[in-house]
């Protein structure tokens, strides 16, 4: 029996990649099959790689008995997997050192988007994971294919020889590189080899991060899915290109340019989470675009309540003069508000989108204790909970955070009042950006993957009878689970925070973390105060605005938090 895999690359005649796998008994080469594979579209960025693979493929039955071609085909073997595992380290030695060793990858696209062909035909011993499948369709099927399928769709199948392995790992390899590291704009980009490994390196780094929890769960799902989504739609875009004739049609063309654009949009929300890491305090994308409604043009209020069914006792503790109007989902009952109206939730569970564009001054709150009104958020959406209202109070709510990208609750501007609420988060807890105030009483945060609360520069809050325990929950030792706590404050221009009687515990990281300003910050800091000022001055102007930091404790416990209760980190 033999099996040989050969990989050759050439670089202006000068430099050949070559892995070679020979297994070879002269008692079964009579009972093998050849199929020759060829692979095109790879290249580098100073010289075309091409690539060829020949394969012997391997009958699944070792003895490789002759088979009646017309005979339907027998259970398909299990697929062979390699057993090998690489750690980071290996994996950026394999790609960067070893594969590129300083030569970049593009893949040229022409009639399809998929440019890692094979050429293929069928073993003697003929198998199917479809029982009854006739021999002869399958070969008509790739006689219209041309005999070419994607190499990476190719898999070794169990109870072959020991080569197998290795062809296996080969394959693998190439897939990891296929699903995980390279991007079709890599062809577009300028970049030198070096830099290129550079990128690849990061792009590993990235993906393990995303499998040992250094970046939260659902920002590491929601990732995926973008860079999914976008290589659909690249590939929709490349089949209507060829169904397009020389000559396109006006609508031809304005449909050819909107697949465009929308291709172009999701290659650069990647690239940007790309080169933000996707990290737990990542920067934010303000999204909400909702107009802010105000008071109704007849300065009265309404009551919204969400039943599904109402009944008189449910309003029998109004007042005889209120505006009622019922909704048997969130939903309508968000879009219906305005400033002044009051969202009465009753025993339930919910989803609703519409708390992620919250822009009016109401109130929403349960009807009775808060383990009975449950709101669960949306997995397609960015955002849970988010306000820009001046004055928003939510009370007597349980929210789950599910696979969402920002913080379960985010404050970007104005006002918002929590009290007796439960967060269960999955992802990162509450952030107050800068300029934003949050007010929150008798509340309990826990789960989050990184802070409880995250104060952004100059930023307000007063947090009252509060739990906030088991956060920073990452899974990696990376430096960030050192830096990250219960609360988070991040200064220059100092946020202002009033703890009163909170209990802080059980917290991956500190109780409470200090952030001090980085270079980039200090560099502003310092244009700030004038090129003219003294060393001595811009070092006291930094301690000065440290020392104004409104760090006020009142009451509040802080206890078994592992990185300690309180400190401060650069």
């Amino acid at each position: 029996m033999a099996s040989e895999v050969t990989l050759v690359g050439e670089n202006d005649g000068a430099r050949a990649l070559a892995a070679d796998i020979q297994v070879e008994d002269p008692q079964d080469r009579e009972n093998s099959e050849i199929a020759s594979v060829s692979v095109s579209g790879l290249g580098s960025g100073k010289g075309a790689h091409s690539r060829e693979v020949r394969r012997r493929l391997l009958p699944p039955n070792p003895e490789g008995d002759d088979t009646d071609e017309s005979e339907d085909a027998l259970p398909l073997p299990a697929f062979y997997v390699s057993e090998t595992r690489f750690s980071e380290e290996e994996r950026v030695e394999l790609y960067c050192r070893q594969i590129l060793a300083g030569y970049k990858v593009t893949c040229k696209h022409e009639q399809t988007s998929y440019p890692l062909k094979a050429t293929v035909s069928l073993a003697k011993r003929f198998s199917s994971n479809i029982s009854n499948l006739p021999r002869e369709l399958v070969e008509k099927v790739l006689e219209e294919l041309d005999h070419c399928v994607p190499l990476l769709e190719i898999y070794p199948v169990k109870g072959q020889d020991s080569a197998v392995c290795t062809i296996a790992q080969s394959l693998e390899i190439a897939r990891f590189f296929n699903d995980f590291l390279w991007r079709e704009w890599d062809d577009d980009d300028d970049d030198t080899c070096t830099e290129y490994s550079a990128l690849i390196e990061e792009r590993i780094k990235l993906y393990y991060e995303i499998q040992d929890g250094t970046i939260p769960g659902p920002i590491g799902r929601r990732f995926q899915r973008t860079l999914q989504k976008y290589r659909n739609k690249h590939f929709e875009l490349i089949e209507y290109q060829t169904k397009v004739k020389d000559n396109p049609s006006e609508n031809e063309a304005v449909e050819c340019w909107r697949k465009y654009f929308e291709v172009l949009m999701l290659s650069g929300l990647l690239k940007l989470w790309e080169d933000f890491q996707l990290r737990a305090h990542g920067p934010l994308i303000p999204r909400i675009l909702k107009c802010r409604k105000g008071d109704r043009d007849s300065g009265s209020a309404v009551t919204h309540v969400v039943a599904n069914v109402m009944t008189a006792d449910m309003v029998k503790t109004f007042s005889s003069g209120t505006l009622i109007q019922q909704h048997d989902n969130l939903d309508a009952a968000l879009e219906n508000c305005y400033s002044g109206d009051t969202v009465i939730i009753f025993p339930g569970e919910y989803h609703a989108k519409g708390l992620a564009m919250l822009t009016d001054d109401i109130t929403i709150k349960g009807s009775t204790k808060r383990e009975d009104i449950i709101i669960s958020s949306e997995p397609m959406y960015d955002s849970f909970v988010a306000s820009k209202a001046q004055n928003l109070k939510m009370m007597h709510l349980t929210f789950i955070q599910k696979d969402t990208v920002d913080g379960i609750v985010v404050v970007k501007s104005g006002h918002l009042i929590l009290e007796d609420c439960v967060l269960k988060c999955e992802g990162t807890g509450i952030l107050v950006l800068t300029g934003a105030t949050l007010t929150m009483r008798n509340c309990e945060i826990v789960g989050a993957q990184g802070p409880g609360v995250e104060l952004y520069p100059g930023s307000v809050a007063e947090l009252e009878g509060n739990d906030i325990h088991d956060c920073c929950s990452l899974k990696s030792c990376d430096i960030l689970k050192h830096s990250l706590g219960g609360i988070n404050l991040k200064v220059l221009p100092p946020p202002k925070l009033k703890l009163c009687s909170n209990h802080i515990y059980n917290n991956g990281g500190c109780g409470i973390t200090i952030h001090q300003p980085d270079k980039r910050f200090c560099s502003e800091f310092e244009e700030a105060l004038g090129d003219g000022a003294a060393e001595d001055q811009k070092e006291d102007g930094l301690s000065k605005e440290m020392q104004n930091l409104c760090l006020e404790i009142k009451n509040s416990k802080l206890e078994n938090n592992i990185e300690g209760n309180i400190r401060i980190v650069n």
